[in-house]
């Protein structure tokens, strides 16, 4: 994963979801399977609206699915 600020666990959770695809997860929430690969691996920060549907998606609080480190933060 990229070194940002904002992790995720999106991965470990399509895999307890019954092993969801990446496109399956795209298709729920209304973006394209690239944009959760880049979102996944660290390389694009979701907007909090998206971020808060893979949250709903997989039933799971916000911070369970996101994290956010301030010491790798580059402001």
């Amino acid at each position: 994963m990229a070194d940002t600020a904002i992790s995720n666990n999106i991965r470990k959770l399509r895999f307890f979801h019954n092993e969801m695809t990446q496109k399956e997860l795209a298709k729920k929430v209304g973006v394209t399977r690239q944009t959760i690969i880049a979102i996944e691996k660290g390389h694009y920060p979701p907007s909090l609206e998206l971020a808060f549907r893979i949250a709903h998606v997989f039933e799971s609080p916000l911070e369970e699915v996101f994290s956010y480190d301030p010491k790798k933060d580059q402001f």
